[in-house]
C-alpha cells in the first residue's frame, strides 16, 4: 500500500517555497538551475521534494549574502553532482577574495593616513593654484612623465590640457589622485584595483568625506565574513546529509556478497 506523502517525507513545491517567501516558480527555478536535486514525480507528474531538498535550499539561500548568488549557485551545483572538493574549492576561493578586500581597505586607508598636510606637492610651475605640469609632478612623486601618462590611460588621473600650450595640467584633484596611487603602487596594488578606489575617492569629494564610506566597507567585510561563517554550517549539514544513505548503503554491503 503506498504511503501517504506527508508519512514518506514528501513535500509539494509550495512547501518549500512557504518556508523562505519565495513563490513555487522560483523553487523550480532553483531545481532546473541544479542548486535543488532532481525532484521525484508522482504518477500523476507533479513534482514531490524531500527534506533533503528543503536543506539544499536553505544551504543555498544561506550561502548567497557571503558567497554571491553565482558562486553558491556553483557550489550547490558541485554538491548535487557529488562534487565536494569542488564545492570546498570554491568556497576558499571566496575566503581569499575577502582576504584580498581587506587588504584592500587597509592599503587605502594607509594611503590616505600618509596623504597628510605637507604631503601632497603644491604647485610652483605657474599652471596654476594647486596644479601641476607633468613633469614636476613627476619629479615631486619621484616617477617618470610616462607612468602619469599610463595612469591616465588607466582613468586614474584626468589632467585637462593648456590651451595656449597643449600641455597635461594636473589640477588639485589629480594630484591628490596621483600621489594616492603613487601610495597605493608601492604597496604593490595594481592599476585596475587602483582605478575604482581612487574613483571613490572622487565620488566621496576627497579623503575627509570618504572616512565614512570606508567604516561602511569595514561593516560590510565584517557581514560578509559572518555570513560565510553561517552559510559554512548549513553547507556542512547538508554535505552530512547527503552522505547518510552512503553510509548506510555502505553497512549492508558486507551482508550482501
Amino acid at each position: 500500500m503506498r504511503q501517504k506523502p506527508q508519512t514518506a517525507g514528501r513535500l509539494r513545491p509550495v512547501d518549500l517555497a512557504r518556508r523562505h517567501g519565495l513563490s513555487t516558480q522560483a523553487v523550480r527555478n532553483y531545481e532546473a538551475a541544479g542548486i535543488l536535486p532532481a525532484a521525484g514525480r508522482t504518477a500523476h507528474g507533479y513534482r514531490t521534494y524531500t527534506p533533503l531538498h528543503a536543506a539544499a535550499l536553505g544551504t543555498f539561500l544561506a550561502l548567497v549574502p557571503g558567497h554571491g548568488h553565482a558562486t553558491a549557485t556553483a557550489i550547490m551545483r558541485a554538491v548535487n553532482r557529488d562534487d565536494p572538493a569542488e564545492a570546498l574549492r570554491l568556497v576558499d576561493e571566496s575566503h581569499v577574495q575577502l582576504l584580498e578586500d581587506r587588504r584592500t581597505l587597509d592599503a587605502v586607508e594607509r594611503a590616505l593616513h600618509d596623504l597628510g598636510p605637507g604631503t601632497v606637492p603644491v604647485s610652483d610651475d605657474g599652471a596654476g593654484p594647486g596644479a601641476m605640469f607633468v613633469g614636476p609632478l613627476a619629479g615631486r612623486l619621484g616617477i617618470r612623465p610616462a607612468t602619469l601618462r599610463k595612469w591616465e590611460r588607466a582613468g586614474i588621473v584626468t589632467p585637462r590640457r593648456d590651451p595656449r600650450t597643449g600641455y597635461r595640467v594636473y589640477d588639485r584633484a589629480d594630484v591628490r589622485d596621483a600621489a594616492m596611487a603613487h601610495q597605493l603602487r608601492r604597496g604593490g596594488h595594481r592599476l585596475e584595483q587602483i582605478a575604482p578606489l581612487i574613483a571613490q575617492v572622487r565620488a566621496a569629494g576627497g579623503p575627509e568625506p570618504l572616512a565614512a564610506a570606508l567604516r561602511d566597507w569595514h561593516d560590510r567585510l565584517a557581514a560578509r565574513g559572518r555570513a560565510m561563517l553561517a552559510g559554512a554550517a548549513e553547507l556542512d549539514a547538508y554535505l552530512r546529509e547527503r552522505e547518510r544513505p552512503v553510509r548506510a548503503e555502505g553497512r549492508h554491503r558486507p551482508q550482501d556478497t
